[in-house]
């Protein structure tokens, strides 16, 4: 069996989009050997310049371009050859907020699966939001066009009544939830260890730096006063990056370099580059207490049983975390910064609470991600 990934990456600079990537290969070889098929998995990746962080025989894997996705040799090639085609959407770019030239690409490559007569899986993901009529009527199009439609939250499920799919959508959670780490060693007793994701891009006001997300509080003035607290509750802080962009145009995405100049400036300890999604959460599973901006830093935490407050600009945060029953997330587009320390500081002092109920959320998810599974595994025994 043949399936080409979409809109996955196994070399993203963002580690989110390469946990997504890691775990939906890990869960296509499992289907396969439960339905007794050979599989060769082809991702169609960009360009990004780390090395990947999965690999096998039964993976290959496509620079693409724009000379790809126009050449008859190129995508047409790769989706009708496919006897299924998946789509995550990178998580959460299945949207019109986020400019029109990804979007375009991203319809682009779904409308050349549905011309070439591959069944195309939306792998659970955010959905919406759309805010432009002709958006509107081609994620209509293609959604209705499609063999499997999962997304990872209540509100992508209500989005895709608001856009007139007329399928019945697969409600499961974040696959990422299921990527694997390395758990830490015992410890002897010390200062608890506090990880605070930083994120580059926010720090930088976003893209244009002019508050893009609609931050209700100043962002780089707030994560100077929660690391100074941290400091002064004896804790052990570490800042972590997840999004680990060496050079290029989109270098102000980049968390390593902020994180480093914050370490330098409060003398608290920088996390290593690293060079993998595992690798991260097998990091941030050792410590006591997690904060971020980052979604997929904050699932780190949660899936390896760390407690955490998620720092949300937009509404997937909520949705996901939300529906799993984990109520900690704060809403930084509307809280202040008094209103934000306040959580932070009620979730370090019950960080025992959060953690049990982080497991408890945990195996909610897990079960939610069993309806992907089932559904999959459906499809591909009948191709």
């Amino acid at each position: 069996m043949r399936v080409c990934l979409i809109f996955h990456s196994t070399r993203s600079d963002n580690l989110g989009v390469g946990a997504l990537t890691v775990s939906e290969i890990a869960l296509l070889r499992d289907l396969a050997a439960k339905a007794g098929r050979e599989i060769a998995i082809t991702v169609l990746d960009w360009k990004d310049r780390r090395a990947p962080y999965v690999a096998g025989d039964d993976l290959q894997l496509i620079e693409v371009d724009g000379a790809f996705l126009k050449s008859p040799k190129g995508l047409w090639v790769e989706v009708k050859a496919a006897d299924l085609v998946i789509d995550i959407g990178g998580g959460d770019s299945f949207a019109d907020i986020y400019g029109t030239s990804r979007l375009v690409k991203m319809f682009w490559m779904k409308f050349a699966t549905h011309l070439a007569g591959t069944p195309l899986v939306v792998a659970p993901q955010t959905v919406g939001p759309f805010t432009k009529g002709w958006s509107k009527r081609l994620a209509r199009m293609s959604l209705n066009r499609s063999a499997l439609v999962a997304v990872r939250d209540e509100r992508s499920r209500a989005a895709l009544d608001d856009l007139g799919y007329r399928g019945a959508p697969v409600l499961a959670s974040d696959l990422a939830l299921r990527l694997p780490f390395d758990p830490p060693a015992p410890r002897d007793a010390g200062p608890v260890r506090v990880g605070i994701n930083v994120s580059g891009l926010l720090m930088a006001g976003g893209y244009h730096g002019g508050n893009d997300f609609g931050m209700a509080l100043d962002y780089p003035a707030l994560i100077a006063r929660a690391i100074n607290w941290f400091k002064g509750q004896g804790a052990e802080v570490h800042l972590v990056p997840h999004v680990i962009v060496p050079e290029g145009p989109m270098v102000i995405e980049d968390d390593l370099r902020a994180c480093e100049v914050l370490a330098a400036e409060h003398g608290v300890i920088c996390a290593p580059a690293f060079a993998s999604p595992s690798e991260a959460k097998s990091y941030i599973a050792g410590l006591d207490f997690f904060t971020g901006a980052r979604m997929h830093a904050c699932i780190a935490a949660f899936s390896s049983g760390v407690a955490v407050v998620p720092l949300a600009y937009s509404r997937k945060f909520a949705g996901l975390f939300g529906a799993l029953g984990y109520d900690h997330t704060v809403d930084a587009t509307s809280a202040d910064a008094d209103a934000v320390m306040a959580a932070l500081e009620q979730g370090f002092t019950n960080r025992g609470r959060l953690a049990a109920e982080a497991k408890a959320a945990l195996v909610r998810g897990i079960d939610r991600l069993g309806a992907y599974d089932a559904a999959l595994l459906e499809l591909m025994e009948a191709l």
